[in-house]
């Protein structure tokens, strides 16, 4: 976090007295984090204040409260990394397709799918809909990009039964 590496390089540099967070998991994102973070503030002289924990990182019992709450916040943020890794990958397997809607109209998005069926490629697709000045999903009359029909493709082909797919 850049934000925080400003923060720390000011205390650093004795330019503040302390550090205060809300809670621990907003501070450092491992327990090896946390611990660099308690350590340069006990060597650099400056106070750390975790709202949420209420003890005194100066004595030995606040610290290691202090490092065993950092080791439940990586816990529970790997946790919440799993489950919405997990998530997603269910979701793939349905067959479900992530991310924005495409918002070319449902006409262009079925010509887009039916040349490429018919083994247009994807940028020769791009030159037809420019050539014919059909607007682009921005709704600008600018020349189509292949990634953009790509993505049409892809979005309208992810789900079960692309003839039903509408914008």
């Amino acid at each position: 976090n850049e934000q925080l590496r400003q923060v720390l390089g000011l205390l650093a540099a004795g330019q503040g007295d302390g550090l205060v967070v809300a809670k621990m998991d907003r501070l450092a994102r491992s327990v090896g984090h946390a611990d660099e973070i308690l350590q340069a503030a006990q060597r650099q002289g400056w106070a750390l204040v975790i709202l949420d924990i209420n003890v005194d990182l100066t004595t030995p019992s606040g610290e290691a409260m202090a490092n065993m709450l950092a080791t439940f916040a990586q816990f529970e943020r790997r946790m919440i990394s799993q489950r919405t890794k997990d998530a997603l990958a269910a979701t793939k397997r349905r067959g479900t397709r992530l991310g924005p809607k495409p918002k070319a109209p449902a006409g262009v998005i079925r010509r887009i799918v039916m040349d490429r069926n018919a083994g247009m490629s994807f940028d020769r697709i791009a030159r037809a809909l420019t050539t014919e000045g059909v607007l682009t999903p921005a709704g600008r009359p600018v020349p189509w990009q292949s990634s953009t029909v790509r993505r049409i493709y892809q979005y309208a082909t992810a789900a079960k039964q692309p003839e039903q797919v509408t914008a």
